[in-house]
């Protein structure tokens, strides 16, 4: 096939998809929308070491500018695509411009969740954390001694609270559930990670969500939460979750429900149109799931473009995950979907420790809290299909290689 390719997105799946088909030799013109006025680049670091200041921006660029150019991609910055027409097969940009396209891949990503303005989520002082833009307003804020409201105990909201922390501001985090992590961690996962940010000075509400903000001249000044207390504050990261961005989806008539449905291959509900990374609700063991992670935004972006590129191989997700706090590295593998036993493991270092779930009986995720041979002995047991021995498991003197012998 030699049509054009356009990519409504340019972020991770968006670089993959492009970078993948040109080393597959693929020469079909290729077209990447990109809604930011930079070039595609690794979001990760934007809210730990970019925002620390310990890494350019350059750095965080997946490639040169002078890549694109090479390897016959155009990429079209700070634009957006306002309507897709899937019968004529062109795209329409918000200034008019159209673009005709034999296949199409959204590469949407998703949007962090915002509080409605009805409880001050339009005061100046208030952010999310997504993109370098946002990262760029946020690193004028954190100062030394400011104070920082945090809503939201999930990844986002810890890994901000870490780099405020490191910063020398006063954190406070409030989460409404019962406690933090409850979504997407064990309990166990849970109490670790919060003793390590209380031993860092990060105050933690644990049932305690946000009434509203208030405002002076305009910018948030304090807090009211759902106990009737108030705090000051000097600024406030919102960590609440995200969204996919599936609105172009729906409006085109593609089949969606939370994110845009894609079969095992990454193709919507049309064949010419191909959906992958934070925007795609995907099938996973018999479910449909998102995988809001980079690892699987490059590995179904590959995958795609394997497929585009004339493939018959089915994308057969294998999640992991990583969260960076302070010195803590926490991995995972897997996917803890509806666990419903834990097995806790000490690790060989002083501070290691590792979770493991399980589902009637069958072994399907686990956490690593600085225990790297775990998380790989993990992964490779999920990849592999072995069940791992409970005796090994419990008892911290055992090598955990005998889970693979």
């Amino acid at each position: 096939m030699t049509g054009r390719l356009v990519i409504i997105g340019g972020g991770q799946a968006g670089f993959a998809l492009a970078a993948k088909l040109r080393a597959l030799k693929d020469a079909r013109p290729i077209t990447i929308i990109g809604s930011e006025d930079v070039i595609p680049y690794q979001r990760p670091p934007l809210s730990k070491k970019y925002l620390l200041g310990e890494m350019e921006f350059d750095r965080l660029t997946f490639r040169p500018e002078s890549w694109f150019a090479e390897h016959d991609v155009e990429l079209l910055l700070s634009t957006y695509v306002e309507e897709i027409d899937r019968e004529s097969r062109r795209v329409r940009m918000q200034d008019g411009a159209v673009i005709e396209y034999d296949t199409l891949a959204l590469a949407t990503g998703s949007t962090p969740r915002t509080l409605p303005a009805s409880v001050g989520g339009d005061l100046d002082g208030v952010f999310t954390v997504r993109d370098k833009r946002d990262a760029d307003l946020l690193a004028s804020e954190m100062k030394p001694g400011r104070r920082l409201l945090i809503i939201g105990g999930g990844y986002i909201g810890l890994e901000a609270a870490a780099v405020a922390r490191h910063l020398g501001l006063e954190v406070t985090l409030i989460e409404m559930a019962d406690r933090i992590l409850q979504r997407v961690a064990a309990k166990e996962t849970a109490d670790v990670m919060r003793d390590i940010h209380a031993g860092h000075g990060v105050v933690i509400r644990e049932k305690t969500g946000l009434h509203k903000l208030i405002g002076e001249n305009g910018r948030v000044r304090a807090a009211e939460l759902s106990d009737g207390s108030t705090i000051d504050v000097d600024f406030v990261i919102v960590g609440i979750g995200v969204k996919p961005n599936d609105e172009l989806a729906q409006q085109c008539g593609l089949e969606v429900g939370n994110g845009v449905i894609v079969d095992e291959f990454a193709r919507t509900s049309d064949p010419s149109i191909f959906a992958m990374g934070d925007c795609a609700m995907l099938p996973w063991k018999g479910k449909r799931i998102r995988l809001e992670s980079v690892q699987n935004a490059v590995d179904q972006a590959e995958a795609a473009a394997a497929v585009i590129a004339g493939g018959t191989t089915p994308y057969d997700a294998k999640p992991w995950f990583w969260s960076d706090q302070y010195d803590v590295k926490l991995q995972i593998a897997g996917f803890n979907m509806g666990y419903d036993e834990t097995l806790v493991r000490k690790g060989a270092r002083e501070g290691s420790l590792s979770i493991w779930y399980f589902r009637e009986g069958r072994f399907i995720a686990v956490d690593a809290i600085n225990d790297a041979k775990a998380y790989v002995s993990g992964k490779k047991l999920l990849e592999t299909g072995i069940e791992p021995s409970r005796a090994v498991l419990a008892d911290p003197a055992a090598d955990l290689k005998q889970l693979l012998a």
